[in-house]
């Protein structure tokens, strides 16, 4: 092969070359760039919110609403704070699943004004005053069923509500 030849051989094939480039070069630039910008979106962190069950060692157990930005503390105090006699060292946090009941917020016979206790079925005014003055007289009950003490409250009418009441450790 004669030098011109080469020459020419080298010059046809970087042509080639380059035409192949840009012919490349323009068709994924059309492939790839459909005029629509790309959206790329995030989806946000579902922020929690809902009620809590808070028991145990509280003033008032029972159901509250909670946000994002509550703390334990702020949750405590929404129950009316600690009872002398509640041990903090060990919390414990319970997320139902999807279609677990919830209970209804217990009354704590042992702090429950007349008012209150009147809301219970079987209990009306007569009755939560009695039950006020029991426990003024006798000091506080010790467990739910001491609550048939009272005068006019019997089986038929603790069995109404034994689920909705409750007793604060003392």
């Amino acid at each position: 092969m004669t030098a011109g030849k080469l020459n020419r051989f080298w010059a046809l094939l970087t042509v080639l070359l380059i035409t192949t480039i840009v012919v490349g070069g323009i068709v994924a630039w059309f492939k790839f760039s459909s005029g629509q910008p790309i959206e790329i979106s995030i989806p946000q962190t579902q922020e929690p919110e809902g009620r809590i069950y808070i028991g145990g060692n509280v003033t008032a157990p029972g159901f509250y609403p909670f946000t994002t930005g509550d703390s334990l503390g702020d949750l405590i105090q929404a129950a009316g704070d600690t009872t002398s006699s509640a041990n903090l060292s060990g919390l414990k946090l319970y997320i139902p699943g999807v279609g677990e009941g919830q209970e209804p917020q217990k009354v704590d016979i042992n702090r429950a004004e007349v008012w209150l206790l009147e809301a219970m079925p079987g209990i009306g005014e007569t009755l939560a005053q009695r039950i006020v003055d029991y426990r003024l007289g006798s000091g506080p009950f010790r467990n739910t069923a001491e609550i048939m003490k009272v005068a006019g409250i019997g089986n038929t009418t603790y069995e109404q509500i034994k689920d909705l009441i409750t007793v604060a450790d003392w």
